[in-house]
């Protein structure tokens, strides 16, 4: 019951045994090791993806784009990756304005990861073609810009500003597809819901 109450954790977290007693049961409550702690987080983490999934679904105007946004579970947490295709999906091509679509799906995301409280970490990536639009700009410009575009949306619409931890542009320095070094998806921003299974987390409700 502790656990479905504050499924994330505080600085104390608890499962419980039941040990029969004479005409009545006690419960005797026994911390809750390191590994089952971590792993209750990303069931919970788990949770929330198919949340995601699922309202992504309902929205109709998004069942064209919807091979582009890949959410999997990583050893840091929930990444949710927006891959862009040769025409921009989620931004602009070579620039730092979401599109339409980007705008609803970035405004929905906010909404959801600002209701769970886990820290947020953003980072934008480019492919490997120098980029051509102004002087003086560059991969590493059109990369953290994106990045902080995204915090911007997320934080307008649900994500508190505590949350982020990291804004972070790679550049063309952690390719999707490293054997396709121009391919459109290793354009991208990756969103990712952080366990850190060290960091006590405040109770949160599914909503």
């Amino acid at each position: 019951a502790g656990y479905f109450q504050n499924p994330l954790g505080t600085a104390s977290e608890y499962g419980s045994s039941i040990i029969p007693g004479e005409g009545a049961q006690a419960s005797a409550v026994r911390p809750l090791d390191r590994p089952e702690v971590v792993q209750m987080r990303r069931d919970r983490l788990m949770m929330v993806a198919e949340r995601l999934k699922e309202k992504l679904d309902k929205i109709p105007d998004l069942s064209a784009v919807k091979d582009h946004i890949e959410i999997t579970l990583t050893d840091d947490g929930l990444q949710i990756q927006l891959l862009e295709d040769s025409t921009g999906v989620f931004f602009e091509t070579g620039r730092a304005n979401p599109s339409p679509r980007g705008q609803e799906i970035l405004s929905l995301l906010g909404k959801e990861l600002g209701s769970i409280h886990n820290r947020v970490r953003i980072e934008g990536y480019t492919d490997a073609r120098p980029y051509s639009g102004a002087a003086n700009y560059t991969n590493w410009e059109l990369s953290s810009d994106r990045a902080n575009t995204t915090r911007r949306i997320l934080t307008g619409h649900g994500l508190q500003a505590n949350q982020v931890s990291q804004i972070r542009g790679l550049a063309d320095q952690e390719l999707r597809d490293p054997g396709h070094p121009l391919a459109a998806s290793n354009r991208r921003v990756s969103i990712t819901v952080l366990l850190d299974p060290a960091r006590p987390t405040p109770a949160d409700s599914l909503g």
